[in-house]
């Protein structure tokens, strides 16, 4: 992410709910808020991607290609995420949930599980403007929606989350999307250190997370050179990932800070197990969900 400046990279991934809403996983996934935090601009390609339409002029077809292939990723995640949710959320007791580095997050409009439930949007300063500016004309959440601004470079999550209500003695659903992989790995350790560190015992951490594939990485690559000899801007421009996880590695970082971890699946062998078909098997086997509970905090 560009200093100052929104990530793109959230556009790009509600660009790829939006294609998917009512195409992908048809039954499981829906998003039709995704549509409504899109600009005219930023809809084009999404349009066309629905209508299943690529146009002649080559940056036109690469931002359908783009868009239409971030959407085969986005509904199994999306799905096993909104399903970690809902059944934390089932569970008895008073929850609150914080969507950590929420970008384009649509949730606090369209998952019932959140009905009446305190919500808080954590995200950079920048992009948190942009999503505020984005839901200005969206009806209100279903949830009790707190936006909480935070340079984690700078500030304490802690603090800033306490000022707008959370209470570190109630369990926590926490909902880290996106994130892990842009942050180098002594950012990701600080960061759920000071996320356990307010954790009630019986919280829930849904990470998600991006496993070693040099397939994607040459694959990243390549879409940023095409994206460059088309004059056609890069959604992913910016933002690089910089870190990678094995299971095994995300395990002992779980585990060393109290967390116990209670699934781990890849997105590819989620879309067997909810039935969504998917497109591409290299752009699913290496993206990652782990759920894990608290059983303590780290001393």
């Amino acid at each position: 992410m560009e200093p100052g400046q929104p990530s793109r990279t959230a556009v790009f991934v509600c660009q790829g709910r939006a294609v998917a809403d009512g195409r992908v996983g048809v039954g499981q996934f829906a998003d039709p808020v995704a549509e409504r935090l899109l600009s005219e601009a930023e809809l084009v390609p999404v349009r066309l991607a629905r209508r299943g339409v690529l146009p002649e002029d080559g940056r036109e077809r690469m931002a359908v290609h783009s868009v239409n292939a971030c959407a085969v990723v986005m509904a199994p995640r999306t799905v096993l995420i909104d399903s970690a949710i809902r059944k934390t959320l089932e569970q008895s007791g008073d929850w609150q949930v914080v969507l950590l580095g929420a970008g384009l997050d649509a949730r606090p409009w369209r998952l019932p599980a959140l009905r009446g439930i305190p919500v808080f949007s954590v995200d950079h300063p920048a992009s948190q403007a942009d999503l505020r500016r984005r839901a200005e004309n969206l009806p209100p959440p279903v949830c009790d929606l707190r936006f909480v601004a935070v340079d984690l470079a700078q500030q304490s999550l802690g603090s800033l989350l306490a000022a707008a209500g959370h209470d570190p003695l109630l369990p926590t659903a926490w909902v880290w999307e996106g994130v892990i992989p842009y942050l180098r790995r002594p950012q990701v350790t600080a960061t759920l250190d000071e996320v356990t560190g307010i954790s009630a015992a019986g919280s829930i951490l849904v990470a998600q997370y991006q496993s070693r594939s040099l397939t994607a990485q040459v694959g990243r690559r390549l879409a940023g050179l095409a994206s460059r000899l088309s004059g056609t801007p890069s959604p992913l421009a910016g933002e690089p990932w910089r870190s990678l996880w094995s299971e095994g590695q995300i395990a002992t970082l779980l585990r060393d800070r109290g967390w116990v971890v209670l699934s781990d699946v890849s997105l590819l062998e989620s879309t067997t197990r909810l039935g969504i078909p998917h497109g591409s098997a290299r752009s699913l086997a290496n993206g990652r969900i782990a759920v894990a509970r608290v059983v303590a905090r780290s001393s």
